[in-house]
C-alpha cells in the first residue's frame, strides 16, 4: 500500500476546518531567521495549509544577525494562538532556551522542554510531535499494531528520530535507532516497522530489508536537483505500507501541525 499522504493531510485540514466554521480564525505565529530558499517553499506550503484548516499563519521574519533575545521577545508576544519557530535556527542563538520558553499553551509543534516532556512521558492528554501523529495516522488507518514489533528509526534527530522513537517504544515496540555513530544498517533486514529522518537521499535499498515492512520515509533532501526521500522508491515493491518523498508523511505531518493548534485551543476553552 503506497500511502496518498496528500489526500490524508486534506482530510485531516478539511475536519478542523468544519469545526471553526463561522468562528474568528486562529493565528499561528512561525518565527523565522533569515530564511533560505527552502525555508521560504515550506512557509509558503504552511500558509497554504494554514488556509486549508481555516486559520492564518503569521510569519514574523527576523534579519540575519538577530539575537536569541530577538528570537525570544517574537515568541512571547502576544496575539497568537499558537507559536512555531522555524528550525535550524542560526548557530548563534540558543535555540533551546528560544524553544523552551514557548509556552506549553502555545506550542503546537511540541519542541520546548514542558511540552516535550508530557509527550516523552506518555502523560494523559499530551500532544503528539506532528511527524509522530502522522505517523500514528498512518499506522492506525492500516490497522498495523505497534506492540512487540521490531521497530527501526534511521537518525536521531529533535525532528523525527528522537519523538519517534520515543513514541514507539512507549507503544511497546523492540526499538533500535541507526545513529551516524552506529551506522549498522545490517539490522534493517530484522524490522518489521523502518521510520527513516536520515536526510540521505535513498540511503536505504531493498535488499537491506524484508518482505512485508512498513516502510515509513520522514527524510528529505535533494538528489540531482530532485527531492528524495532516505528510502529508495524501489523499496516499495517488498513493503506492506510505503510512504513515498515528497507526497507521504510531509503533507499529513503539516496537517498534524495544524490540528495540534485546534487542540490547544480548545484545551484552554
Amino acid at each position: 500500500m503506497i500511502i496518498d499522504g496528500r489526500k490524508i493531510a486534506a482530510e485531516i485540514l478539511a475536519g478542523v476546518k468544519a469545526e471553526r466554521e463561522g468562528l474568528p480564525s486562529l493565528v499561528v505565529r512561525a518565527v523565522v531567521v533569515a530564511p533560505d530558499s527552502a525555508t521560504y517553499s515550506y512557509l509558503k506550503i504552511k500558509t497554504l495549509r494554514a488556509g486549508d484548516a481555516g486559520m492564518e499563519l503569521e510569519v514574523v521574519q527576523l534579519p540575519e544577525g538577530s539575537s536569541t533575545d530577538d528570537c525570544i521577545e517574537a515568541v512571547e508576544a502576544p496575539g497568537a494562538d499558537a507559536v512555531i519557530v522555524q528550525l535550524p535556527l542560526p548557530e548563534k542563538i540558543d535555540t533551546e532556551k528560544v524553544l523552551d520558553l514557548i509556552p506549553a499553551v502555545l506550542d503546537a509543534d511540541v519542541l520546548g522542554a514542558i511540552s516535550r516532556g508530557a509527550f516523552a512521558h506518555g502523560l494523559e492528554g499530551a500532544l503528539l510531535p506532528p511527524v509522530v501523529a502522522a505517523l500514528k495516522e498512518i499506522l492506525e488507518r492500516e490497522g498495523i499494531s505497534i506492540e512487540g514489533k521490531n521497530a527501526v528509526v534511521v537518525g536521531d534527530g529533535w525532528l523525527v528520530g528522537n519523538p519517534v522513537s520515543t513514541w514507539l517504544t512507549l507503544q511497546g515496540a523492540e526499538v533500535s535507532v541507526i545513529t551516524k555513530s552506529t551506522p549498522n544498517l545490517s539490522i534493517l533486514k530484522t524490522a518489521e516497522i523502518v521510520v527513516s529522518g536520515a536526510g540521505s537521499p535513498h540511503l536505504i535499498q531493498p535488499e537491506m530489508l524484508k518482505e512485508g515492512v512498513v516502510l515509513i520515509d520522514a527524510g528529505t533532501s535533494e538528489a540531482n536537483g530532485v527531492i528524495a526521500g532516505d528510502i529508495a522508491p524501489t523499496c516499495a515493491k517488498l513493503a506492506s505500507v510505503f510512504t513515498p518523498v515528497p507526497g507521504g508523511m510531509g503533507p499529513i505531518a503539516v496537517a498534524c501541525l495544524f490540528e495540534n493548534v485546534l487542540r490547544l485551543h480548545r484545551s484552554r476553552g
